[in-house]
């Protein structure tokens, strides 16, 4: 669809039409050179056949912003992908706008609301779902955009980066079960989030492969938070035949378990083994030192703020789809069973 020469033209209009974001449009008009060589030279030739003439406006700072979506902030898990997005920005000359919604529609609005009045070069969403409406207006506004541990399975034509999700829960649950433990609890995260799914699907597949029937009764729901991971620690201790190590799909709920298995005056890992998935930066130092799963979260940040300047400059990606692989981190929360 071309740009109908019968009205005034517009910056959007010309981004529409070579299919590239408005910030990009703006930035070969300003003389810049963070734009691809062929999406210079297509901008251009839009330009020069629509006849656009840039308005008397008042002046603008030219400044290149990415915006930073979460759900939420409070987590040391946020904190690594802001690492790795602020790294690419500010080596970038770009700045970020950081924001939470906190899965209300209202907050959604006001944040597309704040969108509309300022120039972004593209959008980061980490852990969410995109809504239909919201995908609808950022291709309205030609908006690049990239997923980040997507909360559902997202449409072909958007980015997406993630973690090997389902090999660190399968790996995860070997490392238990080679130290000789067969009853192994789990306390999964948030069901409507991929990754999430995918843990728990690691961890069952470990099972399987060991000849060991699932056991309903030994997974607890959780939200990745340190709360659920106590109570579900504290359900799990509770049982009849409690378990003799626990994985725990996110670092934060490990140290949930820490506390439940304090508090029923045994320890880590003499009484009970446990395994946590993310690496965060207090895993090292926790008492004892977690053995986790590590994925590559600011590395996450890092290459989702590289896609999206990409795209923003109009280039194109080598794919659509990238995994960022997990490794197992064996540190003293883990032992054999029985434990020494």
């Amino acid at each position: 669809m071309t740009v109908d020469e019968g009205r005034r033209i517009t910056i959007t209009a010309i981004a529409q039409e070579a299919g590239v974001s408005v910030p990009t449009v703006s930035r070969v008009l300003n003389g810049r050179n963070d734009v691809a060589p062929q999406t210079r030279e297509r901008v251009e030739e839009l330009l020069r056949r629509h006849g656009y003439r840039r308005r008397a406006t008042r002046p603008r700072s030219g400044a290149s912003l990415v915006d930073l979506i979460f759900n939420d902030l409070d987590s040391p898990w946020a904190v690594e992908i802001i690492r790795g997005v602020e790294d690419v920005a500010h080596a970038a000359g770009v700045g970020t706008v950081v924001s939470a919604i906190h899965r209300r529609s209202t907050s959604t609005r006001q944040w597309l609301q704040n969108l509309r009045t300022r120039a972004t070069d593209g959008v980061i969403l980490v852990a969410s779902d995109l809504a239909p409406p919201v995908h609808a207006e950022l291709r309205r506004l030609n908006v690049p955009m990239v997923l980040v541990d997507p909360a559902g399975v997202p449409n072909i034509d958007i980015p997406t980066i993630g973690a090997t999700n389902w090999a660190g829960g399968l790996r995860a649950t070997e490392h238990l079960l080679s130290l000789g433990h067969r009853r192994i609890g789990f306390i999964a995260g948030p069901p409507r989030l991929l990754c999430s799914r995918a843990r728990l699907d690691g961890y069952r597949a470990a099972l399987d492969a060991a000849g060991i029937p699932l056991c309903d009764e030994l997974i607890m729901p959780g939200d990745f938070y340190h709360e659920s991971g106590y109570s579900g620690g504290a359900a799990l201790l509770a049982l009849d035949e409690p378990p003799t190590a626990i994985f725990a799909s996110s670092d934060q709920m490990a140290f949930g378990a820490y506390e439940a298995v304090r508090r029923l005056g045994r320890r880590v890992p003499d009484d009970v083994s446990v395994v946590g998935f993310d690496d965060l930066p207090e895993a090292r130092w926790a008492s004892p030192p977690l053995t986790t799963v590590r994925q590559p979260l600011a590395e996450m940040g890092l290459l989702a703020a590289r896609t999206v300047l990409r795209l923003a400059q109009g280039e194109p990606l080598d794919t659509p789809r990238v995994e960022l692989s997990t490794d197992l981190v064996v540190r003293d929360s883990s032992a054999p069973y029985p434990a020494r």
